[in-house]
């Protein structure tokens, strides 16, 4: 049994940074919306809320990840980080449909807002945000789990660079639907990124083939190696966003079982996988059969 257990320290020490800033900036914004009466900032810290869950989910997830297999769970905990990500976009998408709701409604009756205040803690919330954001910049691309994590941080940015916007018109002219519209510019720009996360997730939980691959390109180049007659039952998904898998059955020339020609018929189909495409298949499964194993096959697929 090979442990998949696909993860990094240096990846969950980023999002529990990030998640240690995003509770402490979660506190001064829930004052400060308090303080000045804002939507946008209010929004801010509801975000922030779903964040600090989501961030929470995130460092849970990967730990999990880290399990090796056991007999019960082959591939051990590696797609908890995918899960995790689901999680996260789900939560993502009803705070950005709340958001617009929320800010049409005040658009049409907007309150009274501290512009001055509204500035103070939205570059407050700024600071912490690009401070989360550059904690996992580097690692963003590492998996899904921590992309997600990434984009929570930057859709809060986004929220105080809002508020910080809002703030502003309000101090110099009394506008007080910038409060609503802010919020409606941060509403806009959670609900696409997450709709975008959640279908990654959805795509690696239904197993459907990686993004970039092109299967009867892979399975042309299976069938060019020396030997090999036919592939079918192709399988290629990812069991997580960072552990791609392929199977398949290869049918070969019947004399390779006798003059031991299928060991290196397997070796080339392997190093075809793991070396020729962008996707590289580092856990292949490829069963070789003679010509005539097909006829007995209950059913084979494309």
């Amino acid at each position: 049994m090979h442990d998949h257990a696909h993860g990094g320290e240096a990846p969950r020490r980023a999002i529990g940074t990030a998640f240690a800033i995003t509770c402490g900036l979660l506190g001064v914004q829930v004052v400060g919306a308090v303080v000045t009466g804002s939507l946008a900032l209010l929004v801010d810290a509801a975000h922030m809320l779903t964040d600090a869950l989501g961030l929470a989910v995130a460092l849970t997830a990967s730990r999990l990840a880290l399990r090796p297999a056991t007999a019960r769970r082959s591939w051990g905990w590696a797609r908890a980080e995918v899960l995790g990500a689901t999680l996260q976009a789900a939560v993502l998408l009803g705070v950005g449909v709340v958001v617009l709701v929320e800010a049409v409604q005040r658009l049409a009756d907007p309150p009274e807002v501290a512009g001055g205040g509204l500035l103070l803690f939205g570059a407050l919330g700024l600071v912490g945000n690009l401070a989360a954001g550059a904690v996992l910049l580097r690692h963003r691309s590492h998996d899904l789990n921590t992309r997600a994590a990434f984009l929570e941080v930057a859709a809060d940015a986004v929220g105080s660079i809002g508020v910080l916007a809002a703030g502003a018109v309000i101090a110099l002219t009394g506008w007080t639907r910038a409060d609503a519209v802010a919020a409606l510019v941060v509403g806009a720009i959670i609900l696409p990124r997450s709709l975008l996360l959640l279908r990654d997730a959805v795509d690696v939980l239904l197993e459907s083939v990686p993004r970039g691959l092109d299967v009867e390109d892979l399975r042309g180049h299976l069938l060019s190696q020396p030997h090999v007659l036919a592939v079918h039952d192709l399988h290629a998904t990812r069991i997580s966003s960072a552990l791609p898998v392929l199977s398949a059955h290869v049918v070969v020339e019947a004399g390779c079982f006798r003059d031991g020609h299928a060991p290196a018929v397997l070796d080339a189909l392997q190093r075809c996988a793991a070396e020729h495409f962008a996707v590289r298949f580092e856990h292949s499964t490829f069963q070789l059969e003679p010509p005539a194993h097909t006829d007995h096959e209950p059913g084979t697929h494309v």
